[in-house]
């Protein structure tokens, strides 16, 4: 009997403590929006790791019981759009999701649009309606919908500089900044055919916009993640790899299943020299794919299998396994219609190569012609199969030379 009250005694204790800990209508009349909300961040929490790692339905679930809290608030329908857009993430050439995803992010905009005309607080809702012109402004730029693409840019834009220098309100608002700032310069520096569009738009400046995404990814809640996924990118493209190294592993210990960060780990492990890491993870990345695990698929494999053909090459001088992962890897481009991308052509240059090692010097032929049919003509991997051609067109003249003496 004195162990029955004794449990009910401690289930009451836990009860009373987590009503003290948070009291949904107390925090509700307390705050007059979501984003500072420490209860809807509490309630959050779960479902964004959940969503980041891959689990969609049990994010989804959480999502909508903030919906059913918070019915006219743009926040539920954003976190759901943006569920749809991390499911595009690992092959973007995919469409399946772009319906739901533009229909949560229109819901999220018509709601932020309504809250922006009734709140004294502009802030919370603009941030709200640059983030969903902003989604919407990415998905079109992956479907050449360039017109659409740009309206949606410049809505952004509008409601980002409403944000700007705001980051006192709420870290969140930093995210716009950094993300203007860096593409800003970025953009023009890499396609120079947007400069006269972008003549219009206020200056970038990369350095800046770094530290700004930083900043966010170090103190923000709802864009931490997102923060982090462009710095990794960022990192890559700005030649800093043990940066993106450094932070694509640490996003990999936090979402175990999620593959865009996996596939990136694997990258930077191998371009920074880290074979046994980039070799594991490649391995780790084909097994997810053979057992169709959600997000794992053919851009994944073919980073993976590239990595292992490699190292079985250059490192084991096992040529039977780097035969088998370089064609692999060919097999996961052709799938994603990406014959014109570095890991086919590099792929296909790894098994002319090991077809001249096993004097098949038809079929290295054949492979060679492949790299320079596929391959920009500036690429290393186009200079070294010319060069092997020309080298072997030298060799066999020289020896019909010998014959003839």
């Amino acid at each position: 009997m004195k162990k029955l009250l004794l449990t009910v005694w401690f289930a009451g204790l836990a009860v009373l403590a987590q009503a003290q800990l948070y009291d949904p209508s107390a925090f509700d009349k307390k705050y007059d929006g979501l984003l500072k909300h420490p209860g809807v961040q509490l309630e959050s929490a779960e479902a964004i790791n959940q969503m980041y790692n891959y689990k969609f339905y049990d994010a989804d679930k959480e999502f909508r019981w903030l919906r059913v809290r918070y019915p006219k608030h743009p926040m539920p329908y954003f976190l759901m759009g943006l569920a749809e857009w991390w499911k595009i993430v690992p092959n973007t050439d995919v469409t399946d999701y772009d319906d739901r995803c533009l229909a949560l992010m229109d819901t999220t905009i018509t709601l932020a649009e309504k809250l922006y005309d009734e709140s004294d607080n502009k802030l919370e809702p603009s941030f709200f309606l640059a983030a969903a012109y902003a989604f919407k402004g990415r998905l079109y730029s992956e479907r050449k919908k360039w017109t659409k693409a740009t309206f949606a840019g410049k809505n952004a834009l509008k409601y980002f500089e409403k944000c700007k220098g705001n980051a006192d309100f709420s870290p969140e608002l930093l995210f716009g900044d950094g993300m203007y700032d860096y593409y800003a310069q970025w953009i023009p520096e890499n396609y120079p055919l947007l400069k006269p569009i972008l003549m219009f738009f206020p200056k970038g400046n990369k350095v800046n916009g770094i530290k700004e995404l930083e900043k966010t990814a170090n103190s923000a809640f709802y864009t931490r993640v997102e923060a982090r996924y462009f710095l990794v990118q960022i990192y890559s493209m700005e030649n800093q790899y043990d940066k993106a190294y450094e932070l694509s592993k640490y996003m990999h210990e936090q979402y175990p299943d999620n593959p865009f960060f996996e596939r990136y780990y694997a990258r930077s492990a191998f371009v920074t020299g880290r074979l046994n890491e980039a070799e594991r993870i490649s391995k780790d990345l084909l097994a997810k794919i053979e057992r169709t695990q959600s997000g794992y698929e053919a851009v994944s494999g073919r980073t993976a299998a590239y990595i292992l053909a490699y190292i079985n090459q250059l490192f084991y001088k096992n040529l039977p396994e780097a035969k088998k992962y370089y064609q692999l890897s060919v097999d996961f481009a052709k799938q994603t219609n990406s014959t014109n991308a570095g890991y086919y052509w590099s792929s296909v240059l790894g098994l002319a190569k090991i077809a001249t090692e096993e004097k098949n010097y038809d079929l290295a032929q054949t492979y060679f012609k492949e790299v320079m049919d596929k391959a920009e003509r500036k690429s290393t991997q186009y200079k070294e199969a010319k060069k092997a051609l020309d080298d072997a067109k030298k060799a066999r003249r020289e020896e019909r030379r010998k014959r003839r003496e």
